[in-house]
């Protein structure tokens, strides 16, 4: 297969966006990770002295890397899908978009938010995108998802199936 018939497969990006932990995030958990291998070594010589460092920071930093490798991405081509980590949704079923803003964003994970809703909230970013499915078959009734900018997100599946 060569490297056109290739391309011609996978499917066009409509919207991509990765959900990192911001620089800010950082600091923090590393600093509690140091001071928990310095209270480990405790002064002593040998391996108990370098082992705790060597162990906690790297471990604390691929947590911290783990925990911001989700993606929120829409791809295109025949039938476009709306992807989040590792589950998506052909854009045919997306009934209606609705930007959840900071201010309104405790109530809907609070109490307005159906326990059958599927949820990927990241606490770190500010503003939420709830996803109202119109498929039958499924017993979800929408999707809320972290966003850094849910005005283009919303947009792409407005225009590639949503809005009913």
């Amino acid at each position: 297969m060569n490297a056109r018939a290739r391309t011609r497969q996978q499917p066009s990006t409509l919207y991509v966006e990765r959900l990192y932990i911001p620089w800010w995030g950082w600091p923090l958990p590393l600093i509690g990770a140091a001071l928990l291998a310095a209270e480990i070594h405790m002064g002593y010589p040998g391996v108990r002295a370098w082992l705790p460092y060597v162990i906690l920071l790297p471990l604390v930093a691929l947590i911290l890397v783990g925990l911001g490798r989700i993606r929120v991405s829409v791809t295109g081509g025949a039938e476009p899908e709306f992807w989040v980590g590792d589950a998506h949704l052909p854009v045919r079923y997306v009934d209606r978009v609705e930007i959840i803003g900071k201010q309104h964003k405790r109530k809907a994970l609070g109490p307005e938010l159906d326990p059958a809703a599927f949820l990927v909230h990241r606490g770190w970013v500010p503003t939420l995108l709830r996803v109202w499915l119109a498929d039958p078959d499924d017993p979800t009734p929408y999707w809320v998802v972290s966003t850094r900018h849910p005005e283009r997100l919303a947009a792409v599946l407005r225009e590639h199936g949503g809005e009913h």
